[in-house]
């Protein structure tokens, strides 16, 4: 089956700059167009602060670079692609994400994943497995290292 509608979710990092890559070539090989998708959960830039609509405001002009760069690695492949900023707050990454590849008719996901093991992982969870488990397509997962 070729993937026509593929779904990033993206942070800026470069195990996210892996992942465009491959949805890139990806989209290439099938025709495939891009959508670069980046989430604003206010509680996770809040958490420990006090409220602030400047933090918010930081945040959401940190996920516009974050998809500005992203769209900029994207066209470079020459494959045609959009971007996405949501905030959601309250929601995990999973449920965000699943909720935007219904919304944009995805047949795939493609996420970097930091491969965070052992305590880390447990503390900070892991947002590829969240993904993984809510996704209501198929994912491909992108190893950073």
């Amino acid at each position: 089956m070729p993937y026509r509608r593929i779904l990033v979710p993206v942070d800026g990092s470069e195990t996210s700059n892996k992942a465009i890559a491959a949805a890139a070539r990806l989209a290439q090989e099938t025709g495939g167009v891009l959508r670069l998708f980046h989430t604003i959960d206010e509680l996770a830039y809040l958490s420990g602060f006090e409220y602030s609509a400047d933090v918010v405001g930081m945040a959401r002009t940190a996920g516009e670079k974050v998809l500005e760069d992203g769209l900029a690695l994207a066209k470079l492949s020459g494959v045609q692609a959009d971007s996405r900023l949501l905030e959601l707050p309250g929601l995990r990454l999973g449920e965000t994400v699943a909720r935007e590849a219904a919304d944009f008719g995805a047949d795939l996901i493609v996420v970097g994943t930091h491969g965070r093991r052992g305590f880390s992982r447990a503390l900070l969870g892991s947002g590829a497995e969240q993904i993984i488990r809510l996704a209501p397509v198929p994912v491909l997962v992108i190893r950073g290292e």
